[in-house]
């Protein structure tokens, strides 16, 4: 990780459970942001941890996404152009659309309309988490 490597799976997701572990009983449930981000660590996670009970979506344009990364690069020290944006945009469908697909059919897949303000966005995801408790 210092050399700027990937954390093998493995690694991840024991860190994932002890931190579970741990709150376990301080806690209603877990957010988990990014991941799984390949279906087989989806898979896994569902053998050793157990199938969550919801998944969100952020589902946007990639138009509002290209948008929203090149304005955050103004403000950052990493500048990203759009090519840049575009690559990475394209790993992204090719790594989460196989993911969404496999938890469509898993569990309880809810997506966002991610294209609204900050504040509507976080409403409707508030909206999605309440579904659950």
């Amino acid at each position: 990780m210092e050399r700027g490597d990937l954390v093998p799976s493995g690694i991840i997701l024991e860190l994932l459970k002890e931190a579970m572990l741990a709150s376990l009983s301080d806690t209603k449930g877990f957010l988990i942001d990014s991941y799984p981000q390949e279906v087989k660590q989806g898979e896994e996670f569902g053998r050793r941890i157990g199938d969550p009970h919801l998944v969100i979506c952020m589902d946007c344009s990639a138009d509002t996404m290209t948008n929203r990364l090149l304005q955050r690069s103004q403000s950052s020290p990493c500048a990203e152009d759009t090519s840049t944006i575009a690559k990475r945009l394209e790993a992204y469908y090719r790594a989460s659309i196989p993911v969404i697909t496999y938890y469509e059919t898993k569990t309880q897949l809810h997506k966002v309309n991610a294209e609204g303000t900050p504040e509507e966005v976080f409403l409707q995801l508030c909206t999605a988490i309440d579904s659950i408790f």
